[in-house]
């Protein structure tokens, strides 16, 4: 089963800063594992745009669609057995990435 794991960081107390080691070396071991599908951090909230085209014509807005001190910092998407295994490697997870993680199955 493929979950979407977040990596969830905190404007007013963010996580470690240099914790790239720590976390391409549990990317090399979800591989090895076989449970990596995908992964990759994301620019800060100061670089999204929003479009809604829902109506007449789209409309463009700078900013997160979510005004929040949380915000999506990285992204994983693991194909693993059950979610006992997603929610293991969750908690591992948070501590490489000193972050909250989200856990959510694909549909």
């Amino acid at each position: 089963m493929q979950y979407l794991v977040s990596v969830i960081d905190d404007e007013s107390s963010p996580g470690s800063t240099d914790r790239r080691p720590a976390i391409s070396a549990f990317n090399e071991r979800l591989i090895a594992e076989g449970y990596w599908v995908f992964a990759g951090g994301l620019a800060g909230t100061d670089a999204a745009t929003v479009i809604d085209n829902r109506g007449e014509q789209a409309v463009f807005s700078d900013g997160p669609f979510v005004e929040s001190k949380e915000y999506l910092a990285g992204v994983w998407v693991w194909d693993v057995p059950d979610l006992d295994v997603a929610l293991k490697l969750a908690a591992e997870a948070s501590k490489v990435c000193d972050r909250k993680i989200e856990v959510r199955p694909f549909q």
